[in-house]
């Protein structure tokens, strides 16, 4: 659930807790793992390293992310980059297992994940007891969702990445189906189209007796003629928009 306004406009409100996800794709990186971190600059008071949300521990990692913010006069996507502390190597272990499957992937196309809540909704593990601050639950802000572009440095220090919205990665098109003016691009009686009724038409929404004769004419008219008033399931049809451009 979203964080209610009311809540961040609290004179006092608790702290926010921002969380790290970089999952793997098995097609990519030969493994499905889901890494979690969270930068350790939100001291809960409780003591604890980690931090549990939802169930899912996160590990206390030196973590630096810029660039989340949109420009609307620019109308560019943002570009985040990511600055992960390389501790006891251990990103750069993270990399050579990858690259023993995939040479060379440095984690391109990897998702990250940016969530953020407030203290008050975290879980009573993170505690010895239940949560001081208030009642855990699943409130959060929209969650940030990018895929690695590029490693930009390695050393054994910090690993540095940086990241683009899914559609801003190389060969990777928007929208993935073209939707055209007049013209339904669903299959007669397909899945997606849906009709299975006994009412025939030709190409041009006549009504014909038989089905042989049944030819949809990829129309709105084609649609209308056959679902009648009712209104158009959303598999049968694409959109009003489809057809009107």
């Amino acid at each position: 659930m979203a964080i209610p306004v009311s809540e961040l406009q609290k004179i006092n409100p608790s702290s926010i807790i921002e969380l790290y996800e970089l999952e793997l794709d098995a097609t990519l990186h030969g493994t499905s793992t889901t890494y979690r971190f969270h930068p350790g600059i939100n001291d809960v008071g409780s003591g604890h390293q980690n931090i549990i949300w939802q169930g899912n521990q996160y590990t206390k990692l030196p973590i630096e992310v810029e660039g989340f913010e949109y420009n609307a006069d620019s109308g560019q996507l943002p570009r985040p980059t990511v600055r992960v502390a390389n501790l006891l190597n251990s990103i750069t272990a993270i990399l050579l297992d990858v690259n023993t499957t995939t040479a060379g992937n440095d984690l391109t196309g990897a998702k990250f994940t940016r969530i953020r809540t407030l203290a008050r909704f975290l879980d009573n593990d993170n505690f010895d007891g239940d949560n001081p601050y208030g009642t855990p639950s699943s409130d959060e802000f929209p969650k940030e969702i990018y895929y690695v572009q590029r490693k930009v440095s390695e050393n054994r220090d910090v690993v540095s990445f940086e990241l683009g919205a899914s559609f801003d990665l190389a060969g990777v098109r928007a929208p993935k189906r073209h939707c055209s003016q007049n013209l339904c691009p669903w299959v007669y009686k397909g899945s997606e189209c849906g009709y299975s009724g006994t009412d025939y038409f030709d190409e041009n929404d006549e009504s014909v007796d038989a089905s042989a004769d049944d030819v949809c004419g990829k129309k709105l008219s084609s649609c209308e003629a056959r679902f009648g008033d009712d209104p158009l399931p959303f598999g049968a049809f694409p959109g009003i928009g489809a057809f009107n451009g």
